[in-house]
């Protein structure tokens, strides 16, 4: 499983397109972190990093299950079976999951004074919410599901849209609450609703990745 993993995270390396999510997430990280990050704010700083971070992820994730040819990837299935699924999750997750620290490092080079254990631990936890909702939507969006990539790419983007307009109306159990995150972070109660948000922000990703392996058996 291992060698599957870094046989995929090599492949796109290789194919240079690992370098498209980030050129997407450089621009962001300046623009969130133009300037310093008060003191106070540190939650509400990285609440939004995370939220707005999610089409990056899902964007790699995406990109990376892209960039195996089709007859590699049959030839993958029929030696592996159902290795091949898992070892591509895994390998978007360890993606994914270097972009993620890449965005804490921004964040905590920009907080205005040192930051403590809590906040620590609030960024790594909304970082990995962020990217396993990017991971779920980047496998959905990905070409085994949807061969084409101008739907695949209207779908993703569409898709990130719905769950920030889901999140802000009556129906946000219906998605991940990506903006709840980031309200609560700036009104000081994030902390206090972080196990409550923590499961249904991690609910609807499972049901995606669920959805993703079981259309991945009729479309290979």
């Amino acid at each position: 499983m291992i060698a599957l993993v870094r046989f995929r995270i090599a492949g796109y390396v290789r194919s240079h397109r690992a370098l498209q999510p980030l050129i997407g997430l450089l621009p962001l990280l300046a623009i969130l972190y133009a300037a310093p990050v008060p003191a106070g704010q540190e939650i509400g700083a990285t609440a939004d990093s995370a939220g707005i971070l999610i089409p990056v992820f899902a964007w790699a994730a995406r990109g990376l299950l892209d960039s195996e040819p089709d007859e590699q990837r049959m030839i993958s299935i029929t030696a592996a079976g159902r290795r091949e699924i898992i070892s591509g999750i895994l390998a978007v997750y360890a993606f994914d999951l270097g972009l993620a620290a890449i965005a804490e490092a921004a964040l905590l080079a920009r907080l205005s004074s040192g930051p403590s254990p809590v906040v620590l631990l609030t960024g790594v936890c909304l970082h990995f919410l962020a990217v396993t909702a990017g991971v779920a939507l980047g496998a959905l969006t990905s070409r085994p599901i949807l061969p084409s990539p101008a739907v695949s790419s209207l779908v993703l983007i569409f898709g990130y849209l719905a769950m920030l307009l889901l999140s802000a109306s009556g129906a946000r159990w219906l998605t991940v609450p990506v903006l709840t995150w980031m309200k609560d972070g700036h009104h000081g109660v994030l902390l206090d609703n972080l196990p409550g948000l923590a499961a249904w922000s991690l609910l609807w990703p499972v049901v995606g990745l669920a959805a993703y392996a079981w259309l991945r058996r009729t479309r290979p």
